[in-house]
């Protein structure tokens, strides 16, 4: 058995996925079919749906046994001008409220722009605002995890630094760990190596301590990218991300939790993760 284990799925409804019942039920059943066990729905555009829709989505996930998330739409941003701040919050707020009726545990989201300031100053006003957003659903009685995701363009709040900042001010707070994106940002092939990603584990449990590496939420998929960073996803085959490297990292944290793949083949390249930790957990 190995000292660390995880649940492996898509960020997305599977491409496989039959037209019925489609949506995130059918998503569900079909990555249970392929032997995966977690999925993040992409409520990335808006959250439309219904309380029936979400009872569904909860009753499917519970009895599939598959580990549910949200992802947020994209166009949150925790350094809004006072004017689109409360768009931003209600777009979040409303993925962590329906999320929660769908039986998600965690939310993942994008935090921003620096819009050209320094971390620190863009720190002082998103943290505040995060902690407004996590005070108001545990006063609903909502348990859902706020998890800010590391991005992969130098312009955009999202550094693992930045994250892990976040994640320490805040309880509820966590962070959602792109490794690709961590890859991408840096846009000169670095941070894509065994002692690279050992060095920001380490990072990571001197935040927020060692439970904390038992319950990680992390993104995965091939990377194209330039000197600024991200330009899109690739599949896995397709990429230079060193993925063993990565692996064997995540086993020598004894790290747990969740991998959730989003490259243009995601449930085929969840399964190669999956297959890919297996070798390595031995």
């Amino acid at each position: 058995m190995a000292k660390s284990d995880f649940r492996f799925g898509t960020v997305g409804t599977p491409r496989s996925t039959p037209p019925k019942p489609g949506g995130a039920v059918g998503g569900i059943l079909r990555l249970r079919e392929l032997g995966l066990d977690a999925f993040e729905i992409g409520w990335v555009q808006s959250v439309r749906v219904k309380e029936e829709t979400c009872q569904r989505i909860n009753e499917t996930g519970a009895a599939a046994d598959v580990a549910l998330s949200v992802h947020a739409p994209y166009f949150i941003n925790l350094n809004a001008t006072t004017e689109e701040w409360p768009k931003s919050r209600k777009r979040l707020m409303d993925a962590a409220h329906y999320g929660n009726l769908a039986g998600a545990t965690d939310i993942i989201f994008h935090p921003g722009s620096y819009f050209g300031l320094p971390p620190d100053q863009v720190l002082e006003v998103a943290i505040p605002r995060l902690r407004g957003c996590l005070d108001e659903l545990r006063a609903a009685g909502n348990p859902a995890i706020l998890r800010p995701e590391t991005m992969g363009k130098s312009a955009l709040l999202g550094t693992l630094a930045d994250a892990l900042v976040l994640a320490k001010e805040i309880e509820g707070v966590y962070p959602c760990v792109d490794f690709a994106h961590l890859h991408a940002r840096a846009g000169d092939g670095t941070v894509n190596s065994y002692p690279e990603w050992v060095s920001a584990l380490k990072s990571y449990k001197k935040a927020l301590g060692a439970r904390a590496m038992k319950r990680m939420h992390i993104h995965l998929s091939g990377i194209q990218y330039g000197p600024k960073g991200e330009r899109n996803h690739l599949m896995m085959a397709e990429s230079d991300f060193d993925l063993n490297g990565l692996l064997r990292a995540l086993r020598e944290f004894e790290c747990r939790g969740r991998i959730l793949c989003e490259s243009p083949i995601m449930e085929q390249d969840a399964l190669v993760i999956k297959k890919g930790w297996q070798r390595v957990a031995r």
